[in-house]
Protein backbone atom coordinates (compact mmCIF):
# COMPACT_ATOMS: atom_id res chain seq x y z
CA UNK A 1 0.00 0.00 0.00
CA UNK A 2 2.28 2.71 -1.28
CA UNK A 3 -0.40 5.40 -1.13
CA UNK A 4 -0.89 5.07 2.64
CA UNK A 5 0.78 7.86 4.54
CA UNK A 6 0.42 10.91 6.74
CA UNK A 7 -2.17 13.32 5.42
CA UNK A 8 -4.37 10.72 3.73
CA UNK A 9 -7.99 10.07 4.62
CA UNK A 10 -9.39 6.65 5.40
CA UNK A 11 -13.10 6.34 4.62
CA UNK A 12 -14.98 3.40 6.13
CA UNK A 13 -16.54 1.12 3.54
CA UNK A 14 -20.34 1.33 3.64
CA UNK A 15 -21.00 -2.08 5.16
CA UNK A 16 -18.52 -1.82 8.02
CA UNK A 17 -20.47 -2.92 11.08
CA UNK A 18 -17.89 -2.01 13.73
CA UNK A 19 -19.76 0.60 15.81
CA UNK A 20 -16.57 2.58 16.45
CA UNK A 21 -15.69 3.02 12.78
CA UNK A 22 -19.04 2.73 10.99
CA UNK A 23 -19.36 5.59 8.45
CA UNK A 24 -16.25 7.32 9.71
CA UNK A 25 -13.61 9.40 8.01
CA UNK A 26 -10.16 9.26 9.61
CA UNK A 27 -7.20 11.54 9.13
CA UNK A 28 -4.06 9.42 9.00
CA UNK A 29 -1.25 11.26 10.80
CA UNK A 30 1.43 8.59 10.87
CA UNK A 31 1.96 5.38 8.94
CA UNK A 32 4.96 3.09 9.11
CA UNK A 33 4.79 -0.52 7.91
CA UNK A 34 6.95 -1.69 10.82
CA UNK A 35 5.81 0.65 13.62
CA UNK A 36 2.11 1.00 12.89
CA UNK A 37 -0.28 3.84 12.19
CA UNK A 38 -2.07 6.63 14.04
CA UNK A 39 -5.10 8.65 12.98
CA UNK A 40 -8.16 10.49 14.24
CA UNK A 41 -11.85 10.10 13.45
CA UNK A 42 -12.99 13.42 12.00
CA UNK A 43 -16.75 12.99 12.19
CA UNK A 44 -17.59 11.94 15.74
CA UNK A 45 -18.01 15.05 17.89
CA UNK A 46 -18.46 14.50 21.61
CA UNK A 47 -20.67 16.47 23.95
CA UNK A 48 -17.52 17.63 25.72
CA UNK A 49 -16.03 21.09 25.36
CA UNK A 50 -12.34 21.85 25.69
CA UNK A 51 -13.03 24.25 28.57
CA UNK A 52 -14.30 21.26 30.58
CA UNK A 53 -11.00 19.44 30.11
CA UNK A 54 -8.58 22.36 30.45
CA UNK A 55 -9.92 24.90 32.95
CA UNK A 56 -7.27 27.53 32.08
CA UNK A 57 -8.87 27.69 28.63
CA UNK A 58 -12.38 28.34 29.96
CA UNK A 59 -12.95 31.09 27.36
CA UNK A 60 -12.11 28.72 24.48
CA UNK A 61 -15.44 26.97 24.05
CA UNK A 62 -14.67 24.48 21.27
CA UNK A 63 -15.99 20.94 20.87
CA UNK A 64 -13.81 17.90 21.37
CA UNK A 65 -14.13 14.97 18.98
CA UNK A 66 -13.76 11.25 19.54
CA UNK A 67 -10.44 10.42 17.89
CA UNK A 68 -10.68 6.68 18.38
CA UNK A 69 -10.75 3.87 20.92
CA UNK A 70 -7.06 3.98 21.96
CA UNK A 71 -5.98 6.02 25.02
CA UNK A 72 -9.28 7.85 25.36
CA UNK A 73 -7.88 9.76 28.31
CA UNK A 74 -5.41 11.62 26.07
CA UNK A 75 -5.97 14.88 24.17
CA UNK A 76 -4.68 15.38 20.61
CA UNK A 77 -5.08 18.13 18.03
CA UNK A 78 -4.67 19.07 14.41
CA UNK A 79 -4.41 22.71 13.41
CA UNK A 80 -3.46 25.30 10.80
CA UNK A 81 -0.73 27.10 12.76
CA UNK A 82 2.39 25.01 12.22
CA UNK A 83 4.31 28.17 11.43
CA UNK A 84 3.95 29.37 15.04
CA UNK A 85 3.38 26.16 17.03
CA UNK A 86 6.75 24.51 17.67
CA UNK A 87 7.20 20.78 17.02
CA UNK A 88 4.12 20.50 14.79
CA UNK A 89 4.12 17.78 12.14
CA UNK A 90 3.24 19.00 8.63
CA UNK A 91 0.55 16.76 7.11
CA UNK A 92 0.23 18.86 3.95
CA UNK A 93 -2.48 21.17 2.60
CA UNK A 94 -1.94 23.64 5.49
CA UNK A 95 -2.77 21.04 8.17
CA UNK A 96 -0.47 20.22 11.09
CA UNK A 97 -0.56 17.64 13.86
CA UNK A 98 0.41 18.20 17.49
CA UNK A 99 3.04 20.58 18.73
CA UNK A 100 4.24 22.07 21.99
CA UNK A 101 1.23 22.07 24.34
CA UNK A 102 2.44 24.92 26.58
CA UNK A 103 2.88 27.13 23.54
CA UNK A 104 -0.53 26.01 22.26
CA UNK A 105 -2.14 27.27 25.47
CA UNK A 106 -0.24 30.58 25.12
CA UNK A 107 -1.35 30.96 21.48
CA UNK A 108 -4.98 30.26 22.38
CA UNK A 109 -4.93 32.65 25.35
CA UNK A 110 -3.52 35.38 23.09
CA UNK A 111 -6.06 34.65 20.34
CA UNK A 112 -3.39 33.70 17.80
CA UNK A 113 -5.11 30.32 17.48
CA UNK A 114 -8.88 30.60 17.17
CA UNK A 115 -11.59 27.97 17.02
CA UNK A 116 -11.44 27.87 13.20
CA UNK A 117 -7.73 26.94 13.36
CA UNK A 118 -7.83 23.79 15.46
CA UNK A 119 -9.65 20.54 16.13
CA UNK A 120 -9.26 18.52 19.33
CA UNK A 121 -9.65 14.77 19.86
CA UNK A 122 -9.94 12.49 22.87
CA UNK A 123 -8.16 9.25 22.09
CA UNK A 124 -6.88 8.08 18.76
CA UNK A 125 -7.19 5.28 16.27
CA UNK A 126 -4.15 3.05 16.12
CA UNK A 127 -2.98 0.07 14.12
CA UNK A 128 -0.08 -2.22 14.95
CA UNK A 129 2.56 -3.32 12.45
CA UNK A 130 0.89 -4.44 9.22
CA UNK A 131 -2.65 -4.18 10.62
CA UNK A 132 -3.77 -1.22 8.52
CA UNK A 133 -2.34 -2.74 5.34
CA UNK A 134 -4.29 -5.92 6.11
CA UNK A 135 -7.49 -3.87 6.60
CA UNK A 136 -6.85 -2.14 3.27
CA UNK A 137 -6.42 -5.52 1.55
CA UNK A 138 -9.77 -6.70 2.96
CA UNK A 139 -11.34 -3.48 1.65
CA UNK A 140 -12.37 -2.14 5.07
CA UNK A 141 -11.25 1.35 4.04
CA UNK A 142 -11.16 3.52 0.97
CA UNK A 143 -8.16 5.84 0.82
CA UNK A 144 -8.31 9.37 -0.57
CA UNK A 145 -6.48 12.65 -0.36
CA UNK A 146 -7.00 15.00 2.54
CA UNK A 147 -8.78 18.27 1.96
CA UNK A 148 -8.41 21.14 4.42
CA UNK A 149 -12.18 21.73 4.34
CA UNK A 150 -12.96 18.17 5.41
CA UNK A 151 -11.17 18.83 8.67
CA UNK A 152 -12.14 22.38 9.53
CA UNK A 153 -15.16 23.51 7.48
CA UNK A 154 -17.52 20.63 6.67
CA UNK A 155 -20.69 19.59 8.54
CA UNK A 156 -19.34 16.54 10.35
CA UNK A 157 -22.66 14.70 10.29
CA UNK A 158 -22.45 14.56 6.49
CA UNK A 159 -18.68 14.21 6.11
CA UNK A 160 -18.66 10.50 5.18
CA UNK A 161 -21.16 11.06 2.36
CA UNK A 162 -19.48 14.27 1.22
CA UNK A 163 -16.04 12.69 0.89
CA UNK A 164 -17.40 9.72 -1.08
CA UNK A 165 -19.50 11.97 -3.32
CA UNK A 166 -16.47 14.15 -4.04
CA UNK A 167 -14.49 11.05 -5.05
CA UNK A 168 -16.98 10.59 -7.92
CA UNK A 169 -17.63 7.50 -10.04
CA UNK A 170 -18.97 4.55 -8.03
CA UNK A 171 -18.07 6.21 -4.76
CA UNK A 172 -20.75 8.85 -5.22
CA UNK A 173 -23.38 6.11 -5.35
CA UNK A 174 -22.01 4.64 -2.12
CA UNK A 175 -22.00 8.07 -0.47
CA UNK A 176 -25.72 8.43 -1.17
CA UNK A 177 -26.59 5.09 0.47
CA UNK A 178 -28.69 5.34 3.62
CA UNK A 179 -27.60 3.56 6.77
CA UNK A 180 -30.61 1.26 6.52
CA UNK A 181 -29.24 -1.11 3.87
CA UNK A 182 -32.72 -2.52 3.22
CA UNK A 183 -33.77 0.91 1.88
CA UNK A 184 -31.05 0.99 -0.80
Amino acid sequence: MDNLGAGKLLVAEPFMMDSVFKRTVLLLCEHDQKLGSIGYILNKPLEVKLKNLIPELSDFNVPVHYGGPVATDTLHYVHTKGDVLDNSVDLGDGVYWGGDFSKLVFLIENKIITRKDIKFFLGYSGWSEGQLVEEMETKSWVITDMDFNYIFDINFNKLWSKVLNNMGNGYAVIGDMTEAVSLN
